[in-house]
């Protein structure tokens, strides 16, 4: 009995295989569509939010990113299209949601190990900074702080030097300071993992 039933179970796994590689091969498809939709106006927001709800399940996705023609440029438009939004506050939920997609993604780059280096090279994470100075307690502001802060943590988490000496040489320990003092408890949280 246990002779038939091992064929049938080596073809089922073989089948689920196949199965998975072709999810595999399709789910790589899709990426690659929404990374080039993001150089479309009109289908930007939404290839911002598909790619950052699957970033934690795609290896290299940062590579991809960080090496498709014009794809970081696209993203620093986003986060830098909101900064007249910050003063006088008028920040929406929806713009906040937005640059927080934005931010998922130079999170995915700045935590990778075949990115980070240019990441910080480029100076990417000084960009950040107009959001870590507000101090309106509204939930688009504090999500767009905490969603900044963890990109700042991706970076600290490899103890690296060069990022240890590139936020040396910012403003960043005044910021996490401050947020410490001020913002949300998750927020002190991840300030204080930051300056650790």
């Amino acid at each position: 009995m246990e002779k038939s039933l091992s064929p049938n179970i080596a073809t089922a796994q073989s089948s689920s295989l196949i199965r998975d590689e072709k999810d595999k091969e399709k789910g790589v498809e899709q990426i690659c569509q929404w990374i080039l939709e993001l150089g479309d106006h009109d289908k930007r927001e939404n290839a911002l939010l598909q790619i950052s709800k699957c970033r934690e399940s795609i290896e290299d996705l940062a590579v991809w990113l960080w090496y498709s023609y014009g794809t970081v440029s696209v993203l620093l438009q986003e986060i830098i299209s909101i900064y007249p939004y910050i003063l006088p506050p008028t920040l929406t939920a929806a713009q906040s949601n937005r640059v927080c997609n934005a931010l998922a993604l130079m999170q995915c780059i700045a935590s990778h190990r075949d990115t980070r280096k240019q990441f910080l090279e480029a100076k990417i994470p000084l960009y950040l900074y107009p959001f870590l100075h507000t101090t309106n307690d509204s939930r688009p502001f504090e999500y767009l702080r905490l969603t900044s802060l963890g990109v700042l943590g991706a970076l600290v988490k490899t103890d690296e030097k060069d990022v240890v000496k590139f936020l040396l040489s910012t403003e960043i320990i005044p910021l996490c300071l401050r947020i410490m003092e001020q913002g949300t408890e998750l927020s002190r949280t991840v300030a204080t993992f930051i300056l650790q």
